[in-house]
Parts: C-alpha cells; structure tokens; sequence
C-alpha cells in the first residue's frame, strides 16, 4: 500500500506513522495544510479493524480539519491524528504519554485535542509531555467539557436549517432524528428538548440512550432505523459515512444537520441530497463550534463568553453557504468546498 496513491491523500503536506514498542504504540498524524497557521485537529483512539482503514480515517478527517479551519475563520490548519486501540485499555494512559512525544516532536506544526475516544482528562494526560495540546479539563470551569461547544455549534446550525427551509428559528414542535448521544449528541437532544423539539435517538451505549429518554422524552429508535424516520431534520452525530449508497434513498427527512464528522461516504452523495430536495449542512462546518470554542486557545486567550459567542457566529455562516447554495443551484457540500479552498489559496498567498 502506498500512502501517496489513497484517494483521500490529497496533497497533504505530512503523513506519519507513530510506533512505541514498550507500549504497543502504534498510530498515525496527519498535516493536511498549515496555509493558514498551525495544523490543528483532534486525537482518536479507536480499535481500527486495519491499517488501512485507520489510515483512511485520519486523511479524510486532517482533510476536513483543513476546510473547516478555513470556513470558522480560524488562524488554523488541518490536521488530526489516531490512535490505532480501545480507549477502554486499562494502559490508556501509558499510550497517550507515548504518542504525545510524537506530537512534541513536530515543535508546533502541529496541535491535538478531544476526539472519539479521547477526552478532556485524557489531553491533560498528553499535556504531560507535549506543549501543544488544547480542549484540556484543566483548561476549563470543573465539570465542563469542551465538546460542549460543538453541540451548541450544532444547535446554531439546526436553528439557521429551519430559517433557511421553514422560515423560522423557533423549534417548538420540529422532529429530529439524532443518530449517536455521546457528549456532543447528548447536549445537542438537552438543548433541543429546552426549546420545544420532539426527539428520536438512537445509540449503540444502552446507558447513553436510556439517559436521554428519559430525561428529554425522547423516543428510541433502532440504530438501523433512525436515518429512515419521516422528520423534518435528521441529525448525524456518531461515526462518519452514515450517507451512502444504501441510506440515501432511505433518508425522509427535509434537512441533514448533525455533528459527525464524514457523512457523506462519497462527494456523489452531496450531489443526490440535492436532487431529492434535502438541505445538507457540510458536517465540517455545523461540528467547527468545537474548534471554534477551545481552539482559539491556540493562539489567544479567549474567556467563557468569547468561545461561546464565536459559536453562535455560525449561525451566519451556515445561513450564507446555504443561500449561496440555492442561488447557484449547487449541492451544499461542493459550495463548502469551494469557499474553503479559496480561504486556504489565499492563506498560500
């Protein structure tokens, strides 16, 4: 297998495949771009069934990195990083010190943070060796994590959806349909419920999805039917390729909002949400509330208020990609793309 010959490799500007013996280290960073300012992206530790397959994924998440960098308006470039292993590992933390030198290594080319699999607790735990690390507990009030600001991205996202499709912002009586109630999906259905919506979630975790039931009277649904309900707005928010070749003639809902990160399987797919008349919210830009948030830490200081309201300021941003969109009669996800190009050509220059 050659790096240089995957589809998803793309011009980026770094590739490395991280291993520690002692610890059974073995992972992968990823340095889309640094057009724009230091590659920055979250840390994933996830029991990949391949090389190849964890190889895929962090491409294709560094590539998206980029791009939402670019559409948050962020100083930032793209990268990311995995971590081929069950975050469930009782020597967890021995990896983590392990890849972080990794990542000290690159002297700032690069920054990681939270991702699947790796939480607020477990950046501290980066830190311990590495200077560039973001979205730490440590950084934020007892109690808070950071993936909370994706969660109120995807909020402002859903709230910009309705303008754009219903004409209104007010979500009292709208369906959704959240896939995944991780930190992220869970805040989301918490903030969903409080303004009036009606709820269908599914999760593969028993716990996570009984949670939300029962404190957001939420119906449960299975996870081989949430795509397929008859609701206004569906809401990825767990692994990425939800919208292929099988799910898309299955999809009922009018609108695609949600925080995974890689929706579409394909860029074809964008194309078909179009033609069935479904308004499709690039994930990388309705999940950039996390970055926006905690990554400005990168390269200020900004208070709880600040993160918060950089936020919110995606409520604008969606509502211009999708107007732009419906203009040029073109699929959400290639306006996206194109918006970020330009962003990062321009950093080039």
């Amino acid at each position: 297998m050659s790096v240089f010959s995957q589809i998803d490799f793309d011009t980026h500007e770094q590739v490395l495949f991280c291993h520690d013996d002692a610890v059974g280290l073995y992972g992968i960073i990823a340095i889309h771009s640094t057009a724009l300012g230091p590659a920055a992206g979250g840390c994933r530790m996830f029991p990949y069934a391949s090389t190849e397959a964890a190889l895929k994924d962090v491409l294709r998440l560094s590539k998206g990195m980029s791009y939402k960098n670019a559409m948050a308006g962020l100083p930032l470039g793209g990268g990311k990083c995995v971590i081929i292993a069950d975050p469930k590992r009782p020597d967890k933390a021995d990896l983590l010190r392990a890849f972080s030198k990794h990542v000290q290594s690159l002297g700032g080319r690069y920054w990681t943070a939270i991702d699947v699999g790796v939480g607020p607790k477990d950046a501290d735990i980066l830190a311990e060796n590495c200077d560039y690390i973001f979205a730490r507990a440590s950084e934020y009030p007892e109690g808070f994590n950071p993936s909370l600001f994706t969660a109120l991205g995807g909020f402002t996202g859903i709230r910009a959806v309705a303008q754009h499709v219903w004409g209104k912002s007010d979500l009292k009586g709208m369906k959704v349909a959240i896939q995944g109630l991780g930190a992220t999906g869970r805040d989301l259905s918490r903030q969903l419920y409080e303004a009036g919506a009606e709820l269908f979630v599914t999760d593969i975790n028993e716990t996570a999805l009984q949670y939300v039931v029962d404190n957001y009277n939420a119906t449960p649904v299975s996870p081989d039917k949430i795509h397929a309900l008859e609701v206004d707005i569906f809401a990825p928010c767990a692994m990425g390729g939800i919208i292929n070749d099988t799910s898309i003639h299955e999809i009922r809902a009018k609108a695609i909002c949600g925080l995974a990160n890689n929706q579409l399987a394909s860029e074809q797919h964008g194309v078909m949400l179009m033609e069935k008349g479904i308004t499709y919210v690039p994930d990388y830009v309705v999940n950039a509330g996390g970055m926006m948030g905690a990554g400005t830490r990168i390269f200020s200081q900004p208070s709880m208020e600040d993160s918060r309201n950089r936020v919110l300021g995606l409520y604008d941003t969606i509502m211009k990609l999708l107007e732009k969109a419906r203009n040029e009669n073109s699929p959400t996800s290639e306006v996206a793309d194109r918006m970020a190009l330009e962003i990062i050509a321009n950093g080039k220059n």
